[in-house]
């Protein structure tokens, strides 16, 4: 399944969630400069024109069919509508492939949490892209289309650290249903691929940042991130190259390699080299982190008996 020509999107038809903003809009506009036919879902209809008019600034033939909608995905029955309705224009078809980029996060201590936090992070981190995941897996069987699935994790998908409570569960989750995904479509001719960002100069960055808590951003800024358009090249060269996990910088690279499981490999090789690196990087990075930690501890105390945590 992994070791096919490379993927070619000309004429295809992709269907991308969150397409309006970040990574989603960015992958929208170079699918839509390789000729594909994009359809693109989020919940702000004034955005979702701003990306159609980008799109159409992208198209590279007069019948590329170009279309947003508005939808809700955080049901399973609002991600099957939403489908249904990308698809009608195709004459009811599956899509040839769907990334499925929606989502967002909530970075904060976990004592700050309420059981609600909790709840909104695995719809906003899992649930939004396994409903869209499971409408579209069926469809594509139904009618014997050989199409790819893409989900977004994270590096947090791989490890994680303080912060990240609501949200680094649901990326592990997507791991998972990933790496099930990609033996179970192998009965079906269908290809899941799963992308590991690290951090991403989007919206969704600066919205996170309204609630990350300041040793978070400390310990992140040794990441040097990637922008939304370099992040979509790296995940749509992944998936042309039929990679399983697809990752878009070194570190993620490296914690890949170490945690890779039963997940297929990129090269043998290079793998093999990442992880000797990994045993020697991962735990001293791992130190550091530990140590920003420790050092944050009195100002957190201060922090929870100010905030009446304790009262």
């Amino acid at each position: 399944m992994f070791f096919s020509k490379s993927w070619n999107p000309d004429g295809l038809h992709i269907y991308i969630t969150g397409g309006s903003t970040g990574l989603g809009l960015s992958t929208a506009l170079i699918l839509a400069g390789k000729g594909a036919h994009v359809s693109i879902v989020a919940r702000n209809q004034e955005k979702l024109d701003k990306a159609v008019e980008a799109m159409e600034n992208c198209r590279q033939h007069p019948n590329q069919l170009l279309t947003a909608y508005s939808f809700s995905l955080t049901t399973a029955e609002e991600s099957a509508a939403a489908l249904e309705a990308v698809c009608k224009p195709h004459d009811g078809r599956a899509p040839d492939a769907v990334f499925a980029c929606a989502g967002s996060s909530k970075p904060m201590f976990f004592m700050d949490m309420t059981p609600q936090d909790m709840a909104d992070g695995m719809v906003n981190g899992y649930w939004i892209q396994a409903w869209t995941a499971m409408a579209a897996a069926k469809k594509m069987v139904r009618e014997g289309t050989k199409g790819k699935i893409v989900l977004v994790s994270s590096t947090l998908g791989y490890m994680s650290f303080i912060g990240w409570a609501s949200y680094s569960p649901a990326k592990h989750a997507l791991r998972g249903l990933a790496d099930t995904l990609q033996s179970e479509f192998m009965l079906y001719d269908i290809d899941c691929h799963i992308f590991f960002p690290p951090t991403m100069f989007t919206p969704g960055y600066d919205e996170e940042n309204k609630t990350k808590p300041k040793i978070v951003r400390e310990i992140e800024s040794t990441d040097d991130g990637l922008t939304a358009d370099a992040a979509a090249k790296a995940m749509i060269y992944g998936v042309q190259k039929g990679h399983a996990h697809i990752t878009g910088d070194m570190i993620t690279d490296l914690f890949r390699a170490s945690t890779r499981g039963a997940a297929p490999r990129h090269n043998i090789f290079l793998d093999t080299i990442y992880d000797m690196a990994a045993s020697i990087i991962a735990p001293i990075w791992r130190m550091s982190v530990d140590k920003r930690v420790r050092a944050h501890r009195v100002e957190h105390q201060q922090y929870l008996h100010d905030s009446g945590f304790f009262s």
